[in-house]
C-alpha cells in the first residue's frame, strides 16, 4: 500500500471515530420544554473540527446528519429521521456543519486566540440556523426564538469551544508525532 493510500485509510478512520465521538456527545444530553436539549454536541463538533481541520469535519458532519437523517438514532436523546430535522431543534443540526468548517479553519492559525475567534464565529451560525428553524416551527418572533433557544447555551456553548481548543492541541500534537495526522491538515 502506498503512502497516498495509508493517508487515505487514516483519514477515513478519523473521520469514522469523530463521527463516533459525536454521536456519543448527543446522548449526553439534559431535555428542555423548548425541545431543544442541552448537550456536549457543541464540544464533540468543535474537538472534531479543530483536530481534523475543516475539510475533514465538515465531512464528519456531513456523515452524522445522513446516518441521522436516514433514522439512526445518533441525535439527541437517542432521536433520528428526516422528522427531527424539520423539528425546532433541527436548525442547529444543519448549523453544526459551520460551526465545524470554522473551529477546522481556526486549526490553521497560529494566533490562539484567533483559532477560538473562528470557532465563535462558527457557533454563531450555528446558533442563527437554530434560532431561524426554531422561530419559524414553533412560530414565534425572533428575539422570542433567541432567549428560548440560543442566549441560555452560550456561556456552555463557548466554554466547550475553548475546552474543545484546548484538547485539540494536545490531540493534534500526539497524532503528528504519531504520523497518523498530517501536520498541514
Amino acid at each position: 500500500m502506498n503512502n497516498k493510500s495509508k493517508m487515505q485509510t487514516k483519514t477515513i478512520a478519523q473521520i469514522g471515530l469523530f463521527t463516533a465521538v459525536l454521536a456519543i456527545c448527543s446522548q449526553i444530553s439534559i431535555p428542555l420544554p423548548t425541545g431543544v436539549p442541552v448537550t456536549l454536541q457543541t464540544l464533540g463538533i468543535a474537538l472534531a473540527g479543530y483536530v481534523l481541520g475543516a475539510k475533514f469535519a465538515t465531512y464528519s458532519l456531513g456523515i452524522y446528519i445522513i446516518l441521522g437523517a436516514v433514522g439512526a438514532p445518533i441525535f439527541a436523546g437517542f432521536s433520528g429521521g428526516p422528522g427531527f430535522i424539520t423539528s425546532p431543534a433541527g436548525g442547529f443540526i444543519w448549523g453544526f456543519l459551520f460551526l465545524a468548517f470554522f473551529c477546522g479553519v481556526g486549526c490553521r492559525q497560529k494566533n490562539k486566540l484567533l483559532s477560538i475567534v473562528y470557532g465563535v464565529a462558527g457557533l454563531v451560525v450555528c446558533h442563527l440556523f437554530g434560532v431561524v428553524q426554531f422561530m419559524l416551527v414553533a412560530k414565534v418572533n425572533f428575539v422570542a426564538s433567541v432567549l428560548a433557544v440560543s442566549a441560555p447555551f452560550l456561556i456552555k456553548d463557548i466554554i466547550s469551544i475553548v475546552l474543545a481548543y484546548g484538547i485539540a492541541l494536545q490531540v493534534r500534537k500526539a497524532l503528528i508525532a504519531s504520523n497518523l495526522l498530517e501536520q498541514h491538515a
